[in-house]
This record gives C-alpha cells, structure tokens and sequence, in this order.
C-alpha cells in the first residue's frame, strides 16, 4: 500500500490524507510484547508545536527532541482506541519511542457524548496535578481508564466512576481531581472544545485519528481507526524520506 503525503500548510487548511486504511484491522496478538508493563518517559511543553498544535495541558510521551511527531486523537469512550492502547501502543514504545525517534502526544477529543467530554476534562485535571511532580503517574491513570472501558455513556466514564478508578492509582490523588471537576470544569471544556476545533479544521471526524509528522519537512500525514504496529513502521519510513 503506497503512503499518501501532505504538507503542514496542507494539514491546517484541513485536507490531511490518510496513510492507511480505516477500523476494520484486529490484532490477535498480545500487545505486551515483553511480558511486563510499560512506563514509557512523559514530559510537558508549553510551546505550540510545528504543526500548529498548543502542547500545554497535553500529555507527551517519548524525548522532547524526538525528530518525529505522533498526534493522537483519542476518546476513553472509544473502543477502537482501547484496541490501540492495548495491543498496538506497547510496540509503538517499544520500537519507536523508547529509542527517542518518536514523541506521542495525547489529544483528547469528545467524540461519544457527555461522559466523553467528561472524561477529556478529567485527563487535563490530572495531568496538572501530576505533570511536574509524577508525570509517569498520568500514564498509570491513563491505562486505569482504558481498562475500565465500558459501553458508551453508561456512567463508567462520569465523574463518579473515575474518581473510583483514581483511587486505584498510585500517585494520583482522586480528591484533587474532584476539586479539579467542581472547580475548574468549564475553563478546562474550553480548552477541550479548542482542541476539537483545531481537529475539525484538520478534517479529522472520528478516533482514533493518528497524524505522523516531521517538523524539519513539515511533511505529515494521517492513520485512521485500528492499524498494526507495522503500518506505523511503514508510515513513520515515508515521512522520514519524504
């Protein structure tokens, strides 16, 4: 399968092209490649990526000077993310992260409804708490939620439901994030919902969505739905050569 490429100017004006094809691949593998669990190096940035991405209040997985960028829209709600997280994601640290080729970055998009957004709220509230002190503690939280994934606006995703699942966590502390909830839900909706515009005008309309970017480049382009690890591979050696 060839990839299909675009600018970084051709990404903000909306009319980034899909590397893959859509959400109908499933991996039968076990995605813990090494039999343990994974605590991949996190960091925050405060600078507007290359991309024209804010990197404040969004969590980054990997080496700050990574020389290649993975975008990820997500939704706890989403059960093809889940897939991701679960059985592509440890391969994608694994290979590509650990080594310092690739820096992820988490964007939280409301796709599924209220809890949705919910949820997105309580992902920034949590990495504020632990981003300076215990940035590795929000990725414990992060799988946390995605193990509890159930159906869609049921209530596993309320607020309620993930201060229950944030008392399991170490390191994260489940009465700062009902403070986080009460106190500071709307300004942290605003940013949410600036995010999903920012999405909207790249064209993306669904998770997860995965823009594979070189800043030095700016040449980008996008997976879409439940890929294998190896089409990252594949995706992540033509925007190197493009």
């Amino acid at each position: 399968m060839s990839l299909d490429q675009t600018t970084r100017r051709a990404v903000l004006a909306g009319s980034t092209l899909a590397l893959g094809g859509g959400g109908a691949y499933y991996l039968s593998r076990s995605a813990d490649t090494d039999g343990g669990s994974l605590s991949p190096t996190m960091h925050a940035s405060e600078e507007r990526s290359a991309l024209g991405v804010d990197l404040a209040g969004k969590p980054i997985v990997g080496d700050p000077d990574a020389p290649l960028d993975i975008y990820y829209w997500t939704d706890f709600q989403c059960p093809i993310c889940e897939q991701f997280e679960r059985e592509v994601l440890p391969e994608l640290v694994a290979d590509y992260i650990e080594s310092g080729e690739v820096r992820l970055v988490f964007i939280t998009l409301p796709f599924f409804g209220p809890d949705s957004m919910t949820s997105a709220v309580a992902s920034r509230c949590v990495w504020e708490q632990v981003r300076e002190s215990d940035p590795a503690a929000y990725w414990d939280w992060h799988a946390a939620v995605f193990d509890e994934q159930g159906e869609r606006n049921s209530g596993w995703a309320g607020a309620d439901n993930l201060l229950e699942i944030t008392d399991s966590v170490p390191n994260v502390d489940a009465d700062d994030l009902a403070a986080c909830l009460e106190d500071d839900r709307t300004a942290f909706e605003a940013d949410v919902e600036a995010d999903a515009a920012q999405a909207r005008s790249f064209d993306i309309r669904g998770t997860p969505t995965f823009v594979v970017f070189d800043p030095d480049a700016e040449a980008a382009g996008t997976l879409v739905g439940a890929q294998p690890p190896e089409r990252f591979g594949d995706a992540l050696e033509q925007i190197r050569e493009a």
